[in-house]
């Protein structure tokens, strides 16, 4: 019928009875498309061809990349058809993004140790996350900044006078979002210990896992004979180049936009304050789910393998995603009766603090059906 012609091609039921009609009348030289209306194409694929090829070339020497204006008068044509045909193909030369590659040759291990502790913290025990903001300027304006008026934004003067720095050391507990933290004027392996052993006093009794990064003030002698000494403190360490897994960062970020940025200061001791003041109005009540969205394409994936691989040795897939692999349960071994099969819902059940809408989209069909 046209409806499922439809389906199959993309078209509109009205759009493949016209066609229909057209081959009836005219035959194979019906399908082909009828002029348009409007001025012609004044330049043909092939200009179009070869200006797509000169884009995605070198520019040359002494430009870093292409501009409408340059192309346009190297192909011999206007800039406003350079700059519709870029578009066309989605071609954007004047933007670029970074990347970086993780040289850590315990890359996986390491993934799979801190996204487990995000995903299934152990029982009974305290995860925090603890790092440093270095270099902390107290900066102060030139002039007193003008405030918001309607229709004008607040504005400050460009040049500003520096009136020292701080480092400030923090720690978010992952499962309350509970932040504490503390100024210190240097930034050593001694400051780091002090800070330490106040995470320690905060949560006590408890086994203590702590996610820090590979700062060589986290990994000084006198914080590995601390260590040592106080055996239920654990230090898990992200991959090298990967300190963005570290869920601290996400609120060194709100400090930055929301606090310092438009501050001005007029002594170290004010900044301080200033951001002690912060810290508690900033400390969440629900976990922060900034992690989540980054480390989704690599729960999806391991989901998927241990579903549709399932093993019961304790370093199997699923020991290995959650990074708890004592006491990670098989999927095979726990699935509802009422079901011959998983279900998204009972997948996010095991993979907390996840989207089952996600879940759905990735994992295989057979998973998402329920049983008839």
């Amino acid at each position: 019928s046209g409806a499922e012609v439809a389906r199959m091609t993309g078209y509109t039921p009205v759009q493949v009875s016209r066609i229909r009609h057209r081959f009836i009348d005219e035959r194979t030289s019906g399908l082909s498309d009828k002029p348009r209306s409007g001025r012609p194409h004044v330049y043909g694929k092939e200009k179009t061809a070869e200006i797509v090829a000169m884009t995605l070339q070198p520019p040359p020497e002494g430009l870093s990349h292409w501009s409408t204006r340059e192309l346009a008068e190297k192909s011999g044509v206007s800039h406003t058809t350079v700059h519709r045909i870029w578009k066309a193909h989605d071609l954007q030369p004047h933007r670029v993004q970074t990347f970086k590659f993780s040289r850590d040759r315990h890359l996986e291990e390491k993934i799979s140790d801190v996204v487990g502790l995000y995903l299934n913290p152990p029982t009974n025990a305290f995860v925090v996350s603890v790092d440093e903001k270095t270099q902390i300027q107290a900066l102060n304006r030139t002039q007193p900044l003008l405030p918001l008026r309607p229709g004008i934004p607040a504005r400050q003067t460009h040049d500003y006078k520096r009136n020292g720095l701080t480092s400030l050391y923090a720690a978010l507990e992952v499962a309350t979002g509970r932040v504490i933290g503390e100024c210190s004027p240097t930034h050593r392996g001694q400051d780091f210990l002090r800070f330490l052993q106040k995470v320690a006093r905060t949560f006590p009794r408890r086994q203590l896992h702590v996610i820090v990064d590979n700062s060589s003030t986290h990994s000084t002698p006198d914080v590995k004979t601390w260590l040592a000494a106080h055996p239920r403190v654990h230090l898990h360490f992200t991959p090298m180049s990967a300190s963005w897994m570290n869920l601290i960062e996400s609120w060194f970020g709100l400090l930055t936009r929301k606090s310092v940025r438009r501050g001005s200061f007029d002594s170290v001791v004010q900044l301080v304050r200033h951001i002690e003041a912060f810290t508690p109005a900033e400390a969440m009540a629900k976990p922060h789910r900034r992690l989540a969205g980054k480390v989704e394409e690599v729960t999806i994936e391991r989901v998927r393998w241990l579903v549709e691989a399932p093993q019961s040795s304790p370093d199997g897939p699923l020991g290995r995603t959650l990074g708890q692999p004592e006491r990670a349960p098989t999927l095979d071994a726990a699935i509802p009766e009422r079901h011959h099969r998983w279900t998204p819902r009972a997948v996010c059940a095991r993979v907390r603090r996840h989207s089952r809408r996600a879940l759905c989209a990735a994992l295989p069909r057979p998973l998402v059906d329920r049983p008839g």
